[in-house]
C-alpha cells in the first residue's frame, strides 16, 4: 500500500474551527498535513479540505480568520436534541441506505432558508469556485436513495455545489440540487467517511464528531478497519477541553474561535503519533 490520505470529518462551525486549529498547530510543530496525496472532506470538513488543497491562504491565515469576530446573524441550531433525534433514526434503520432515505425525507420536508440563499453563504465561506489541482474528494448523500457519492474534479459537478451538498444538514439547511437530484450532508453516511481512504498506506483522520450508532460507522471503527487492511492510521477526535469549547450548538459562530484555539492546543498531543504514521 502506498500514498497518504487526510480525512476531515463533519462537525459544524465549531468543527471547522477545531480542524483548522489542529492543522495549524501541527504545521507549527513541523507536521504539515496539507502535503498529502488526497484529502477527503465531509460536511464541515469539506470546507476545510477545499481551502487546504487550494492553498489560496496559508494555514496561519486560515486560523486567524477563525478567531475573527463572527457576523451578527442568528445562529442555526444543531445541538444535543437534534443529534439525539438523528441517533434515534439511525438506531431504527437497518443499514446506511435506509437511514439515508429517512434523513432525506426529513430534509426534504423541513422548512429552511431558500437553496439559493444558502448557496451564497457557502460561496462566501468557501472563498473559491474552482476545484483545486491537488486531489480532493467530497462526500454527499442522495436524499431519495440514501446512497453516498464521492465527488471530485472528474464528477462534472461545480465545487460550490459539491461542498454545499456535503454541508446540507437535514432539517437545518436545504438539500442541494445537482442535475435534478437532491443531495444532503455527507455526514449522514458517516461523520468522517474514512473508509474512502482504503488503499492508502498512511492515513490521518481528523474528526470533530466521533459519533456512531446503528448502521453508522464512526471514524475510530473505520480507522481500525483501514489498519487491519495494512494501513498506518491515526484518528484524532476532540479531547475533553475541546468538546467543552464547542458548547451545545456546533453551528454557533460565537464558539468558532474557542474551538480553533482548542484544536491548536490539542495538536501538541498528537505530533509524535502522526510522525510515526507519516514516517517513510
Amino acid at each position: 500500500m502506498a500514498g497518504t490520505a487526510l480525512v476531515l470529518g463533519g462537525g459544524g462551525l465549531t468543527g471547522i474551527g477545531w480542524e483548522i486549529g489542529m492543522l495549524a498547530g501541527l504545521a507549527e510543530a513541523g507536521v504539515d498535513l496539507a502535503d498529502v496525496d488526497v484529502v477527503i472532506g465531509t460536511s464541515a470538513g469539506s470546507i476545510v479540505a477545499a481551502q487546504l488543497t487550494s492553498r489560496q491562504l496559508p494555514l496561519e491565515e486560515m486560523y486567524e480568520r477563525q478567531l475573527a469576530v463572527p457576523e451578527t446573524r442568528a445562529a442555526a441550531r444543531m445541538g444535543p436534541a437534534a443529534l439525539a433525534r438523528f441517533a434515534a433514526i439511525a438506531l431504527r434503520s437497518r443499514d446506511t441506505l435506509s437511514f439515508g432515505v429517512r434523513m432525506g425525507k426529513l430534509a426534504l420536508a423541513a422548512r429552511t432558508v431558500p437553496e439559493a440563499e444558502q448557496r451564497t453563504v457557502i460561496a462566501r465561506t468557501l472563498g473559491m469556485t474552482d476545484w483545486p489541482a491537488r486531489r480532493l474528494v467530497i462526500t454527499a448523500v442522495d436524499a431519495a436513495t440514501g446512497e453516498r457519492r464521492a465527488f471530485d474534479d472528474t464528477s462534472g459537478v461545480p465545487l460550490l455545489d459539491a461542498v454545499g451538498a456535503s454541508c446540507a444538514v437535514p432539517g437545518v439547511y436545504p438539500p442541494v440540487t445537482i442535475d435534478g437530484t437532491r443531495w444532503i450532508d455527507g455526514g449522514v453516511h458517516s461523520s468522517a467517511n474514512a473508509d474512502l481512504a482504503a488503499g492508502y498506506g498512511r492515513v490521518v483522520v481528523v474528526a470533530p464528531m466521533a459519533v456512531s450508532g446503528g448502521p453508522i460507522a464512526g471514524p475510530r471503527a473505520q480507522g481500525a478497519r483501514l489498519a487491519r487492511d495494512g494501513a498506518r492510521v491515526c484518528v484524532i477526535t476532540p479531547d475533553r477541553v475541546a468538546r467543552s469549547a464547542f458548547g451545545r450548538n456546533v453551528l454557533d459562530p460565537a464558539k468558532r474561535a474557542d474551538a480553533a484555539r482548542a484544536g491548536r492546543r490539542q495538536a501538541a498531543a498528537h505530533v509524535a503519533e502522526i510522525r510515526q504514521v507519516w514516517a517513510d
